[in-house]
């Protein structure tokens, strides 16, 4: 586990996925930024499969062990993330964006981390800029949300820019 100030990042083990199937089949849980999608839970057990090989799943988790939401990254260094709408607002999505930085820069030999926002999704850049990544650029028309191409933005954060873990200070 990962622990935070406010949150923890507990890895998703693949008896945990009914819940992050509930959550990604619900339109209102990952808001309008996101595809919609619907997963049996066969398919999100092979996601799973694939990911685990690739990158790695984490829950955010208050501190009394809610799950509050998801971040993932993936193998090329990307991250993303999602929050329950009643949790948005809170601080915990920039802590958790935070840890993740914190985790790959210390336990991998990277130079960058990258994340797609939607254009629209505000809140998302937002996180990113706190956390001290920097807009490099527009990926014009490259994900198809609620029947429209939509745009989105390349953050990223290079280790120099990084320099020092912000909170992550052990690991279980």
């Amino acid at each position: 586990m990962l622990e935070g100030k406010n949150v923890n990042l507990k890895i998703v083990e693949k008896e945990d996925m009914a819940l992050i199937v509930e959550w990604l089949n619900n339109p209102e849980v990952f808001g309008e930024y996101n595809p919609l999608i619907q997963y049996s839970g066969a398919e999100l057990g092979q996601w799973y499969d694939q990911l685990s090989a690739e990158g790695k799943l984490f829950f955010v988790e208050k501190k009394d062990g809610t799950k509050i939401g998801e971040i993932h990254q993936l193998k090329d260094m990307e991250i993303g993330y999602g929050v329950l709408p009643s949790e948005r607002g809170k601080g915990y999505c920039t802590e958790a964006v935070t840890i993740m930085v914190d985790f790959l820069f210390l336990s991998k030999e990277i130079v960058r981390i990258y994340a797609l926002p939607n254009v629209g999704n505000l809140a998302s850049q937002k996180v990113l800029e706190k956390v001290g990544f920097k807009k490099e650029g527009v990926l014009r028309k490259s994900l198809f949300i609620r029947g429209e191409w939509r745009d989105r933005y390349l953050y990223s954060i290079l280790r120099e820019e990084w320099k020092e873990p912000k909170i992550l200070t052990k690991t279980h």
